[in-house]
């Protein structure tokens, strides 16, 4: 799909797809009063009758109206307020292009920038569309014999409100889009099954992404490499498994050399079944998403080469299996991590902060300015937060915000957990430095606080998207959702002061 910038006159455009805005109060937007009155009156009558109501993200299409028969003008409800919200906005046009793709439209243009956000300008708005319309296109049929239709849609044109803004929105749709290109790859990998996607092929589609982008480059760490690094957690928790543990090590350099670079360390259980502390039957279903943190390390570090961020930017992956078995780790065994802390194990299903510990540390030699790690760590997340909302915890007050803020900016958005001193009695060991698991109770801190003990040595922030990285609703409907992506790319387009 195309998406173009520039200013068109909707009464003039009879041709494509219209999409214009009507708010609950029978109030219209400029393109769609000019269409209004172009087609005798046709979208206030219906108005009128009620046969339309405006509501946010309502759709509603009208076919060859007008004396100048106009082939398709898309109306999309607007809501109540003149002031839309952020994510009302993004509501409202992903409900544009959902009808869109469900009406098979080759064309159309968007007038949805004539909307007043609260908060946001149109370069804003421009690159909320085009990310919406380019991820409303992902499919994933890659294993069905009958095939989804194939998208039609083959240009978007979004209306340039001002022209001393175009150069401000080409630059916002060209992150949309890059953004939207990162979630596609961190959708396609957490979705492929844990059969295809091991920790191997992990590894190889990083080698794919640096042949792609020349600013990357990587390397795999094999088992026998991490065991002299004496990374003894990463490795009990892979000990089960008959696929070897891989650690991939991505490295993007386009900032100055001096510039310290940006660490992003993604949790790669490509299937967990709890190992010897086995996951009832009904909770093994969706295990192949705990390695949706991976998954968008790799989308992130794609989106920031195809934007040349000019920034220093590393990708740290820990991809394991967890399985059970004869050779598996087992609760009560005191592992020795790579930091030399040791860890009595009391669950077997809490190997996630495992990994992570000797990636954390691992992470160390490249001297970061900052430290994000990204997991579907703890189920205690949806409980705390729902699907709605990523878990944060950080060491570093500063670091949280700017992630806020890029969470809120992307409409991607985080909530800061605490990271009191308090919650660490609950990880003490009689046996060991620490246990992995501190229980029930604020299980989503406790597994930080966990981790914050392999992360004294630099500005760390852990994004807990067990909630918000894929979305689960019984057998039939289950899919990725391409988060914290946006988040991630907003927080490194932050730093380069763009």
């Amino acid at each position: 799909m195309k998406i173009v910038l520039k200013a068109t006159h909707p009464e003039k455009e009879t041709s494509s797809c219209l999409i214009v805005g009507v708010y609950q109060d029978k109030t219209l937007t400029p393109a769609a009063k000019k269409l209004d009155k172009a087609t005798n009156n046709c979208i206030s009558k219906l108005l009128e009758k009620e046969a339309f109501l405006g509501k946010t993200g309502q759709p509603q299409s009208l076919f060859h109206v007008g004396s100048a028969e106009f082939d398709h003008i898309l109306l999309v409800g607007c809501g109540k307020s003149k002031k839309t919200s952020p994510m009302d906005f993004r509501k409202i046009v992903l409900a544009a292009k959902k009808s869109l793709l469900a009406t098979n439209v080759p064309s159309a243009i968007c007038y949805l920038t004539e909307l007043e956000v609260e908060g946001q300008n149109h370069a804003w708005q421009a690159k909320q569309i085009a990310e919406v319309a380019w991820d409303a296109l992902y499919r994933f049929d890659t294993y069905k014999t009958e095939k989804d239709p194939i998208v039609v849609l083959k240009e978007l044109v979004i209306q340039l409100i001002d022209n001393k803004e175009q150069a401000a929105c080409e630059k916002a749709i060209q992150q949309g889009v890059a953004i939207a290109n990162g979630m596609t790859l961190t959708k396609h990998l957490s979705n492929t099954p844990s059969n295809i996607c091991t920790p191997n092929y992990l590894a190889e589609q990083a080698k794919v992404l640096t042949k792609k982008h020349p600013s990357l480059n990587v390397r795999i760490l094999e088992e026998d490499e991490m065991r002299k690094l004496g990374m003894g957690a990463l490795l009990a928790v892979s000990q089960g498994s008959a696929e070897d543990a891989k650690l991939i090590c991505l490295e993007y350099k386009a900032g100055p050399k001096t510039q310290k670079p940006i660490a992003l360390i993604g949790k790669g259980i490509t299937f967990d079944t709890g190992g010897n502390s086995l996951k009832p039957a009904e909770s093994m279903v969706g295990m192949k998403y705990d390695m949706c943190g991976a998954a968008s390390v790799l989308g992130t570090m794609q989106a920031a080469a195809e934007l040349e961020l000019p920034l220093n930017i590393v990708g740290i992956i820990a991809a394991v299996e967890n399985m059970p078995g004869g050779t598996a780790y087992k609760p009560e065994d005191i592992l020795v991590s790579m930091s030399g802390q040791t860890i009595e194990v009391i669950s077997t299903d809490a190997e996630g902060r495992l990994v992570l510990a000797d990636a954390l540390t691992y992470c160390e030699r490249y001297e970061p300015e900052a430290v994000i790690d990204i997991a579907t760590l703890t189920g205690a997340a949806i409980i705390a937060l729902g699907f709605h909302t990523t878990g944060l915890i950080a060491n570093n007050d500063s670091l949280a915000q700017e992630l806020i803020k890029a969470g809120t900016e992307s409409c991607d958005r985080a909530w800061q957990l605490p990271l009191f001193d308090e919650y660490q009695e609950q990880i003490k060991s009689p046996f060991a430095d620490m246990c992995n698991s501190g229980g029930r109770a604020a299980g989503t801190i406790t597994a930080g606080c966990f981790l914050s003990r392999f992360a004294k040595k630099f500005r760390w922030a852990h994004l807990d998207v067990a909630g918000t990285a894929a979305m689960m609703m019984g057998t039939s409907e289950r899919r990725a959702t391409g988060r914290p992506v946006p988040l991630l790319v907003q927080y490194l387009i932050d730093r380069t002061g763009n």
